[in-house]
């Protein structure tokens, strides 16, 4: 193949055409334009459902590029090692990419770029994964924000983030194309066993059906959203943390979507700047996770480090078989395991129950969702996780343990998201019939768990009263040994 100057665009979680730097900066320079997603050890290394939903999303999106008359090109291994090898077939002289923040992408990207330009090669790093670079938002004091609502008000005060750029409609393709793996080949759902028939029917994937659920988001939902956004048993989020998490959607079109609306319509202002407020949760769990790596396996506060946390143990098997006895946990976790997603109020209350009711390390259910979600992002779960803990920044105190029967009465007053994900509790009432969703957990779990449908409802796992006294008294003894400690050293 002869020589010709190039680019290749090294993809990664950034599956679109729209609002798309890296790709647009390759189309700016001249020659063709080589698109190329490496499967390395880092995404070898994806939890099942996540590395599923990636490889579904990869696939899409080679619909789209050739659909426009480029391709994808695959290849497995160390990605510099790759890279060089696709500009000695291709000519290439540049490589673009979209900037990840998390410790590994940040070590591997800098080893490529310090690599590419040893080699001559222009190695270009693009924003497009935040709304804002995580360095930018600084305190008064020229420091890092360890906590949102400043951050928030920060963020408000900075030049609002770009217009997003115009969706790629010339992708420059070569005349010729190296070759590629075959998608099928990486098995990227392999993990997921018979699982991964009942996920596909809930996920939402590719650019197209992200924009489409923007869309009916900001129609439908967006004006109701502050008010609704923490009952599940309503259709009231936007569950565009999916779509973000593979960059098939930006924020920058999501946050100019909800200021347009806001703009348009007085009454959406309320719920529209509640969700942006949202967006910029996301930012801070990046924002943090760029400042303090650590964040994603130690407790953030150190006094942490002497809490009695449990290790593994049959109680944190039943939660993540949704067998606590606790209906709204147990429907949390079966949605989860369905749909791969879960509601956030959800989330804060399974995790509330795993670290306070039982008293075990938040990094067991870390490590769950990590294999579970295919909205998994690295950042958001490391501070939820810690967040619901009280061993993270701007955490919930300790002593906010969710009673998880009080919850139902606020979030879930008719019963139905239990009754949706729990046939159990459906049968129990005889007015319900057992909703077709929930019966699907016992299609999608392993078999391993030996778990049926007309198995009968367990009894509670814990007492939440007694498991609530018992949490706040191993809290309070860390606290006393921490002021001792500071006493002392005084």
């Amino acid at each position: 193949m002869p020589k010709s100057a190039g680019t290749i665009v090294w993809l990664r979680r950034d599956l679109r055409l729209s609002d798309h730097p890296a790709f647009r900066a390759a189309l700016e320079r001249e020659g063709p334009v080589w698109p190329v997603f490496i499967l390395d050890a880092q995404t070898e290394a994806l939890g099942a459902a996540p590395k599923w939903r990636l490889g579904e999303g990869l696939r899409v999106f080679t619909q789209t590029l050739e659909a426009q008359g480029s391709r994808l090109i695959l290849r497995r291994g160390d990605p510099l090692t790759v890279l060089r090898a696709l500009i000695e077939q291709t000519g290439a002289d540049a490589v673009t990419w979209s900037r990840l923040y998390d410790p590994a992408s940040i070590e591997r990207d800098k080893a490529v770029k310090a690599g590419l330009k040893e080699d001559g090669i222009s190695a270009q790093s693009c924003p497009g994964h935040l709304l804002f670079e995580p360095f930018e938002p600084k305190t008064q004091a020229d420091e890092f924000f360890k906590v949102y609502t400043p951050f928030w008000k920060a963020v408000r005060k900075l030049p609002p983030p770009p217009e997003p750029l115009p969706s790629i409609r010339a992708l420059h393709p070569p005349q010729e194309w190296p070759d590629s793996d075959r998608l099928d080949d990486w098995k990227m759902g392999k993990a997921m066993r018979r699982g991964a028939a009942v996920v596909a029917d809930f996920a939402c994937i590719g650019e197209k059906a992200a924009q489409d659920r923007l869309d009916t988001f900001i129609d439908e939902r967006l004006t109701a959203y502050k008010d609704e956004r923490d009952r599940p048993d309503l259709p009231a989020t936007s569950r565009l943390s999916e779509n973000l998490t593979y960059g098939e959607i930006s924020p920058r079109v999501i946050w100019h979507a909800a200021e347009a609306a806001i703009a348009g319509d007085p009454k959406a202002e309320r719920g529209g700047e509640h969700f942006l407020k949202e967006l910029v949760w996301r930012e801070f769990a990046w924002h943090l996770l760029y400042h303090t790596p650590q964040i994603e396996s130690e407790n953030w506060r150190s006094e942490w480090d002497a809490f009695p946390w449990r290790e593994e143990s049959e109680a944190v098997q039943r939660w993540r078989m949704g067998r606590t006895g606790e209906p709204f946990v147990d429907a949390a976790m079966r949605e989860l395991y369905v749909t791969g997603t879960m509601h956030n109020r959800c989330r804060m209350l399974v995790g509330s129950y795993l670290t306070k009711n039982l008293l075990s390390d938040w990094r067991l259910g870390l490590k769950w969702f990590e294999e579970c979600l295919i909205d998994w992002d690295p950042a958001s779960n490391a501070m939820g996780w810690q967040w619901i803990a009280g061993s993270g920044p701007d955490a919930a105190p300790y002593f906010r343990i969710y009673n998880p029967r009080t919850q139902i009465d606020k979030f879930d007053p008719q019963g139905d998201y239990i009754a949706r994900w729990l046939p159990e509790y459906a049968r129990s009432d005889l007015t319900r019939t057992p909703h077709e969703d929930g019966l699907r957990f016992f299609e999608a779990c392993p078999r391993s768990w030996d778990l049926s449908e007309k198995d009968t409802y367990p009894d509670p796992l814990v007492d939440l009263k007694a498991s609530r006294e018992r949490a706040l008294e191993a809290y309070g003894a860390v606290t006393e040994q921490k002021s001792k400690a500071e006493e002392d050293a005084s």
